[in-house]
């Protein structure tokens, strides 16, 4: 068997009702912290209330979009003289990608430019992060999961990690509960993100028994929730997509993700489009575009996918990336133009796209011919 490594958050705490030990839990980090909230700090409240009874002095920042260099460097100006003794995030995956990218960077001597990949110098970090603790109120990234938080640059056009191991969270707490009441758009997306992450990690060249055993049984779970929420709201649904968001946060960190990553966080630094919507509409022409490719154990994984979807939304195994597409679609996601991508841009994305992290444990090599196909697709 090849060596492979696992890496999860320290301690993981899943279940309805789970979010109420968060103060607790957290106040034994100390008595200093910072709370990132997402755009409606209403919903952060309890949180906030419940730690200033236990005695702890909170500073409360704002993550209102996904997170940017600029917004980035705004917070560790406010962060920095705080001198907190740990970072928790709770929101979207954006909110948790900014979290834990403070507690990477408030203890760092340098600035963020140092340890981003592609466009900074990409320097592991010299001093361990603070003690993050992540709280999803959405189902989709996985980002409590995670040891990279994404971080746009604007002036670059390009979404890009910060990355290191010790950057997972000392404490993942989902409660699915959280979820609850999502709007349907943002279901939508943020769902389509969930099953990318158990599909990408399992036809990945870098998949492992263990990650593996997350993905098989995540991936036909994860795709009838979504289904069920589209038909209407339902607590065992969300559930289940919680516990296939976290499941692809736990494989992406160990097994890698592909092409539709690769090029989303192209997309990402172009357009405004949520995350989960762009991987949304890029799923099925990568698939696609993999199986024509795949041979040998590669080709049976895709297979064992295209029969999920079949069997779930209906149609042929051989044709399910068309019947994912379409159902997608009457759902209400749109497509790439919608999204803000021109075709003019495609070929500049999928040259972009080659040379990201994501693109490397994709199944099968791609060119940039090939790239611009899916993307004409998913257009």
């Amino acid at each position: 068997m090849t060596p492979f490594a696992i890496a999860t958050p320290q301690r993981i705490l899943f279940g309805r009702g789970e979010a109420a030990k968060a103060p607790a839990l957290i106040r034994t980090f100390g008595p200093r912290g910072i709370i990132v909230h997402g755009a409606n700090p209403a919903r952060a409240q309890w949180l906030i209330g419940a730690l200033q009874a236990a005695g702890c002095n909170v500073l409360a920042l704002a993550c209102t979009t996904e997170p940017t260099l600029p917004m980035l460097q705004d917070a560790l100006t406010q962060a920095r003289p705080f001198h907190p003794d740990w970072v928790a995030a709770i929101g979207g995956g954006a909110t948790l990608d900014l979290g834990k990218a403070l507690a990477a960077l408030i203890p760092a001597p340098g600035g963020p430019m140092d340890h981003l990949e592609v466009v900074g110098k990409a320097l592991p970090l010299s001093v361990a992060p603070l003690p993050f603790i992540a709280i999803p109120t959405t189902a989709g990234t996985g980002a409590e999961a995670t040891k990279n938080a994404v971080i746009g640059l604007p002036d670059h056009g390009r979404k890009v990690s910060l990355r290191d191991d010790r950057m997972l969270a000392r404490i993942a707490l989902i409660d699915p509960a959280l979820t609850d009441g999502t709007p349907r758009a943002t279901t939508l997306a943020s769902g389509l993100d969930a099953i990318t992450q158990v599909i990408e990690p399992f036809v990945s060249s870098k998949a492992t028994p263990f990650t593996d055993a997350l993905t098989a049984p995540a991936i036909p779970q994860g795709i009838r929730a979504l289904k069920r929420l589209m038909e209407a709201e339902d607590p065992p649904a969300r559930d289940a997509l919680a516990y296939v968001s976290l499941t692809g946060g736990i494989a992406l960190a160990n097994a890698g993700l592909g092409a539709v990553h690769g090029l989303a966080g192209v997309i990402g630094g172009l357009t405004p489009a949520p995350h989960g919507a762009i991987c949304g509409a890029l799923l099925s022409p990568i698939l696609r575009l993999n199986r024509a490719k795949a041979t040998g154990d590669t080709a049976q994984r895709l297979d064992q996918v295209f029969h999920h979807i079949a069997a779930i939304l209906g149609g042929r195994p051989e044709n399910a990336p068309t019947t994912l597409a379409q159902w997608a679609k009457n759902a209400g996601l749109p497509g790439l133009t919608a999204q803000g991508l021109p075709p003019a841009l495609h070929r500049e994305t999928a040259e972009a796209a080659l040379t990201s992290s994501s693109m490397k444990g994709n199944p099968v090599p791609l060119t940039t011919q090939d790239l611009i196909q899916a993307l004409e697709a998913a257009a």
